[in-house]
């Protein structure tokens, strides 16, 4: 049984971005810079927004922090990724989800101008990544395949069941690896699949994002699957300093011995999420650097 590692992974691309973020630097005389706009005090998204900074920091990316209170208005967030896209010394813009209730994340991500959209969650980005062209993917997508190409796990022909259809990992997960070049064959798997173990009985590999803790049990995968296990779940452990421990949607512990190769939670798909938010930032400021010039 092989353990992916996504922080082995995740090095391998920081050691790479840092390399092309100097050229960057030093062909344009700025570092690419990243927003994020964080609305309330919820403490796993406070926590992400800190990871993402430290990964600028260390990349020596420019970074902005925007905390606004949960009680911010719809037309003052607007208003402040309105400046955003205007402000030429920004190149990427994240608002951290989820957003307070009393605010539309809908039109939110419509108002990021879409050479910003490092998320990869504006419709155009949508629509571009599901009909094959060039655009921003996900950030949890594109470092899943990023962590298949590593370890060199082929998808050609192979038959991908997939747990979970948001917008965020299973709609655009599904697309991508129906694309010529990656042709798997894909089901997409939800809260209201009838006889759900009867697909995933049948996979060569599972990703798993349905956000259910210790779902996946060794009943429901064939012998020597690959699993991707896409799922942070909190769950109670009185032997544990917090008071918890995270585990993925698949229960790690009876599955593994029956696996090709897994992910591990944490330590596998999580830290690859924001290392290509990163990359999808680089990404933005040399596109917009090309615009500059022409």
């Amino acid at each position: 049984m092989q353990i992916l590692s996504g922080k082995e992974v995740s090095e391998a691309v920081y050691v790479d971005l840092k390399k092309k973020t100097a050229e960057f630097v030093a062909i344009n005389g700025y570092a690419p810079t990243l927003a994020v706009v964080l609305v309330g005090n919820d403490p796993a998204s406070q926590s992400y927004v800190e990871s993402k900074k430290k990964a600028c920091i260390s990349l020596g990316f420019g970074h902005r922090d925007y905390h606004l209170s949960e009680t911010v208005s719809q037309d003052e967030l607007v208003k402040l990724i309105k400046d955003l896209n205007a402000d030429s010394s920004v190149h990427g813009i994240l608002v951290q989800m989820p957003l307070p209730k009393n605010l539309d994340a809908d039109l939110v991500i419509e108002t990021i101008d879409k050479d910003k959209d490092v998320d990869g969650f504006h419709p155009q980005s949508v629509g571009n990544l599901l009909i094959g062209l060039p655009c921003f993917v996900s950030c949890t997508p594109k470092g899943i395949l990023e962590m298949l190409d590593y370890y060199h796990i082929e998808t050609k022909g192979k038959h991908v069941v997939i747990l979970g259809r948001s917008n965020i990992v299973g709609k655009p997960m599904a697309a991508l690896l129906m694309q010529k070049g990656r042709d798997a064959t894909v089901t997409v798997c939800h809260s209201r699949t009838e006889n759900l173990a009867s697909y995933t009985r049948q996979a060569d590999i599972i990703i798993a994002a349905i956000g259910k803790p210790l779902f996946v049990k060794p009943e429901m995968i064939k012998e020597g699957v690959v699993i991707i296990d896409v799922g942070i779940n909190r769950i109670e452990d009185s032997t544990r300093k917090r008071g918890y421990r995270l585990v993925g949607d698949v229960d790690y512990d009876q599955v593994a011995s029956h696996c090709q190769s897994i992910t591990p939670v944490p330590g596998g798909v999580g830290v690859m999420t924001i290392a290509m938010l990163m990359k999808n930032t680089l990404q933005a400021a040399t596109q917009l650097a090309l615009k500059d010039i022409e």
